[in-house]
């Protein structure tokens, strides 16, 4: 799985996925990523127009808070039921 870079706004989390995050997890993860870059990859399916993360809430509120557009992923495949 190669890295790919993608637009934050391109993101969409799902319902499932739409917790309240840890602010201080926040904070820690952005000042590491400021610190060393991003280190994890998060995790988004391709979805028609759009990418909908799979795990990586926190590294992108991370990533908002440094004012970043864009974030390192790795795109996997959707589960087939």
């Amino acid at each position: 799985m190669k890295p790919v870079t993608i637009k934050i706004e391109e993101i969409y989390v799902p319902q499932a996925l739409r917790k309240p995050v840890d602010p201080a997890k926040v904070t820690a993860l952005a000042e590491s990523i400021a610190d060393k870059g991003q280190e994890a990859p998060i995790l988004v399916r391709s979805d028609k127009a759009r990418y909908v993360l799979v795990s990586g809430l926190h590294r992108i509120e991370a990533c908002k808070a440094l004012g970043e557009t864009t974030i390192i992923a790795n795109v996997v495949q959707a589960r087939k039921f």
